[in-house]
């Protein structure tokens, strides 16, 4: 079974919203793990737009699976990194008008930045994941440059299948990225846009260790709660592990 770590980032987009100290990202952590999940996922971004800076430092203390702090590859998000000491870093694309994440990394433009941040992050301890496109050549840089994991962006996916587009082939290219990354060394982690309708197709494939799902599992807690949003998507997680044999 893949491991589920949720997303809180928009328990703190609902509190950011009116300025106040609720909902709080630190209680939310707290029912996700109470209701099973495997670890904790939070974006802090250079607008703080959600997330802030004591949120993380406050969750570095408290939660007791993993901690996975997205952030672009900046000097600054480095020094913090290295101060707070997640358990595992994700390297992502960030762009101030987008409304989330819209595609991978672009490795290509820059390899040297990237290189240099997962260098200073791996050396203290903290494994890197980039968040890319089932691109074989971006797979293949991923490698080149030292990161310990890669997280194929499933929105083009997840789009196909909401849009009732050709799913077929945006399930193939993540299969494909899947297989060739494990076949390089990277361990291999999904999300973006994965919902309860979607996620079963990717959890079954083999080489998938995580699954990073905030927005829909946040969406389905504003009508039936935290633990129970939680418990209802690593249930359906459960049932592809007993239907399929990884």
């Amino acid at each position: 079974m893949a491991y589920l770590c949720v997303n809180i980032d928009h328990i703190a987009t609902l509190r950011q919203a009116r300025r106040e100290e609720e909902p709080d990202p630190l209680e939310a952590a707290r029912l996700v793990e109470k209701a099973g999940a495997h670890g904790i996922t939070v974006h802090l971004r250079e607008d703080r737009r959600h997330i802030q800076d004591r949120d993380v430092v406050g969750l570095r203390k408290t939660i007791k699976t993993k901690l996975n702090l997205e952030m672009a590859a900046t000097d600054f998000m480095v020094k913090f990194a290295l101060k707070i000491r997640p358990d595992q870093v994700t390297l992502v694309p960030e762009k101030r008008q987008e409304l989330t994440t819209e595609g991978g990394l672009s490795l290509k433009s820059t390899p040297g930045r990237f290189e240099k941040a997962i260098h200073l992050l791996q050396s203290k301890g903290i494994p890197v994941s980039l968040f890319i496109d089932p691109s074989s050549q971006v797979i293949q840089l991923s490698a080149r440059l030292g990161a310990a994991f890669i997280e194929l962006h499933t929105g083009r996916y997840s789009r196909a299948f909401r849009l009732r587009g050709n799913v077929r082939k945006e399930f193939q290219a993540l299969a494909a990225g899947a297989r060739l990354a494990q076949s390089l060394g990277l361990k291999v982690h999904a999300g973006h846009g994965l919902t309860y309708q979607n996620v079963k197709p990717v959890a079954v494939l083999p080489e998938i260790e995580d699954l990073n799902i905030g927005h829909n599992i946040i969406a389905r807690a504003s009508m039936v709660g935290l633990e129970r949003a939680v418990k209802e998507m690593l249930n359906i997680l459960k049932s592809v592990s007993t239907q399929f044999v990884h």
